[in-house]
């Protein structure tokens, strides 16, 4: 294993602190600002308890972000739907309210992107997606899309690891002078039959300590009615087996130590059961298949300041995840298929931050990490992951440039029970990112980043029964972009416009193929892809008149996502579901108490399959989605009514092929806050 000497010695020496007397300059978002000591705590206690809007004109990388109160209007069910929102992100829903939803970000694979809930990320060692459909909005304060990396140095090693990120921030407790408990209930019912009721409460312990806890359920049959035409005649079915019923529980704890310590602890618990609806195919409209999940995780983080220039930040989690598939059609010697799988997660960080000139800072974290994975399959491979991180930052902020540079290490080592293990691994991956004011003026700002990255073959690209290969090499990714931001006033209206062009390539491509019989397929080193896209955001913020406010947000993306692998027969098309063109529009209005948001998504034409024939062709689709809210007050107390429309002009369509998405649907809900 080359966990090597040189890797602990870095861990233990940056842990230990240096002794000298400099201005420390503190990162607020993505921007770096000179402040004085004290002013520090209070920033990162500020940033931490109440998250507010990025500034991402000040960004080296491209970030977008949806914030509290525009995620509550968004006609979204979770995390997957307000994603949508944003450019260059194509999300994979195999249909229904309790359906799988997958994303894929700048046509690079669902398992480029790392997906970090309170700056830890989430993990599946198994197929290395995440399911954001699990993930609630009800206790989510800001969702953020960073392209490359984030530039904060005070991130963990893992957040250097991944092509792009999405970043979850749940809510925080906030409170008034006079009230040390703080209770927000919430219903939502409405087609699908669903039924949806939320409770989230903070208590102020005191001055010092703080906690949240917020539970939710879920209860739907996911029946809707669709269209299905197979060439012969056209009928109006009704989605089955899509149902789900799903607990979440959170349970937070904060506390601070002066102005020098911040800390927090997070348990969080899902169990859910679903049913997998499957494909439309040959006139058959019903699947048997059923997934439970439960999902458990700890996890903690702890900033300390040691002295004007040096301070610390741990993480640290455990995870725990079950799953289970039951397939009745699939009979096996023990009956029908019924297979369970358990992974673990033991995971560590230290991140040393250290000031060396007012405008220069660097950054050491290390990351630890343990994956394990049993099953109940024959003679299952049992496979164990250790893996360590090390990445190098720096940062330059002048007066009118910001650059940062990184150097990622990589070590792997596989360990199996059964057959043989992948070999041990050791990757070195540099990124560079620039930000650059070219005027006098703040308005206007460009920005560029080169990136190399890689992700590591899944548990079940190497060691799936029958279909796992230990000889994979891992998919490298190039990422070059350049763009600029703007942001002009023009007549009361303020303006944040963002365009980005972008190269990425992906190198040794994991993809499945048959071998000796369609029943047995192999994992190999075969695919290469080139991306070229466009992507261009366009907010608006003003007033008509003096009672009347509004947001608006537009955003467009192109993107050319080919197969360049020498020698298939498909060279040079578009890969499956990516399109050429896509966008959204959302608009929100304010009046007194009321409140009116619309927003439009589209997708245009894509294929299914690698080959770009006709038979493989899906046409475009785009909805409409309209909300009416209204707040009274009870006792000083808002009480918020909400009705929404969703695909109001009942728009048939598909996300993934033979896989029918909802038709018109309603929702309707109640906030009260006391």
């Amino acid at each position: 294993m080359r966990i090597s000497f040189l890797h602990c010695f870095l861990f233990v020496y940056m842990s230990i602190g240096f002794n000298n007397s400099s201005t420390l300059y503190a990162q607020e978002k993505d921007s770096i600002i000179p402040v004085s000591l004290d002013k520090i705590y209070l920033l990162q206690s500020k940033r931490y308890l109440n998250p507010e809007p990025l500034n991402s004109h000040f960004s080296p990388a491209p970030v977008q972000e949806l914030t509290g109160n525009t995620l509550s209007r968004l006609s979204t069910n979770s995390v997957a739907d307000a994603i949508r929102f944003f450019s260059g992100v194509q999300l994979k829903d195999y249909g229904g309210i309790g359906g799988i939803k997958t994303i894929n970000i700048r046509s690079m694979g669902s398992q480029h992107t790392g997906v970090f809930y309170d700056g830890v990320q989430l993990g599946n060692a198994q197929n290395g997606q995440i399911d954001l459909g699990k993930y609630s909005l009800q206790n989510m304060e800001a969702i953020a899309l960073y392209q490359g990396q984030r530039s904060d140095l005070n991130q963990s090693a893992k957040s250097y690891a991944s092509s792009n990120s999405i970043y979850l921030q749940s809510k925080t407790p906030e409170f008034s002078e006079d009230k040390k408990l703080q209770t927000n209930v919430s219903l939502k019912s409405g087609s699908f039959g669903l039924f949806n009721p939320a409770v989230d409460f903070d208590f102020k312990i005191n001055n010092k300590l703080s906690a949240r806890f917020s539970t939710e359920y879920t209860n739907a049959n996911g029946e809707y009615k669709f269209e299905y035409s197979n060439d012969t005649y056209d009928t109006i079915a009704v989605r089955k087996n899509a149902d789900v019923e799903a607990l979440r529980l959170e349970a937070s704890l904060y506390g601070k130590q002066g102005t020098k310590t911040n800390w927090n602890l997070k348990y969080y618990h899902y169990d859910s059961e679903r049913g997998l609806p499957g494909t439309i195919v040959a006139n058959r409209f019903e699947r048997p298949q059923r997934l439970w999940d439960k999902n458990n995780f700890l996890q903690g983080e702890y900033t300390h300041h040691i002295n004007d220039f040096y301070f610390i930040v741990f993480r640290g989690k455990y995870a725990k995840n079950y799953s289970r598939y039951v397939d009745p059609e699939i009979i096996t010697t023990d009956g029908e298929l019924d297979n369970r799988y358990t992974q673990k997660e033991y995971y560590a960080s230290l991140v040393n931050t250290v000031k060396i000139r007012p405008f220069w800072n660097i950054s050491l974290a290390t990351d630890v990490q343990k994956n394990t994975m049993e099953a109940n399959l024959y003679r299952f491979a049992y496979p164990k992951r250790l893996t360590l991180l090390n990445a190098l930052a720096t940062d330059f902020n002048f007066d009118k440039v910001h650059i940062q540079a990184s150097l990622l290490s990589t070590t792997v080592n596989d360990d199996v029970e059964y057959y043989e293990s992948a070999e041990d691994l050791q990757k070195y991956t540099p990124a560079l990112m620039v930000n650059w004011q070219p005027f006098a003026s703040e308005k206007f700002r460009l920005r560029a980043f080169y990136k190399k990255i890689f992700r590591l073959p899944t548990f079940n690209d190497l060691y799936y029964t029958f279909v796992g290969n230990v000889f994979l090499d891992p998919e490298d990714a190039t990422q070059i972009n350049f763009g600029f931001s703007f942001q002009p006033e023009i007549k009361n209206i303020a303006f944040d416009i963002q365009t980005d062009v972008y190269k990425n390539l992906i190198e040794n491509k994991i993809v499945a193929v048959p071998g000796t019989n369609l029943f047995r397929w192999s994992m190999l080193n075969l695919g290469k892809v080139e991306t070229t896209g466009i992507e261009t955001t366009i907010k608006a913020a003003g007033n008509l008149g003096k009672k009347i406010h509004y947001r608006t947000n537009l955003s467009y993306t192109y993107q050319e996502s080919i197969d360049v692998t020498k020698g298939t027969s498909n060279y040079g098309d578009q890969i499956p579901y990516i399109p050429l063109h896509s966008g959204s529009l959302s608009a929100m209005l304010d009046y007194n108490k009321l409140e009116f948001n619309y927003s439009f998504i589209y997708t245009g034409e894509r294929y299914s399959q690698k080959a770009n024939i006709n038979s493989n062709y899906l046409q475009p689709w785009y909805t409409h989605d309209l909300s009416l809210g209204y707040t009274l007050f009870l006792k000083q107390n808002p009480l918020k009514i909400k009705m929404e429309v969703n695909n109001a002009f009942n728009q048939q369509y598909t996300v993934i092929k033979n896989f029918p998405m909802p038709g018109r649907s309603y929702r309707f809900s109640l906030n009260y806050t006391l």
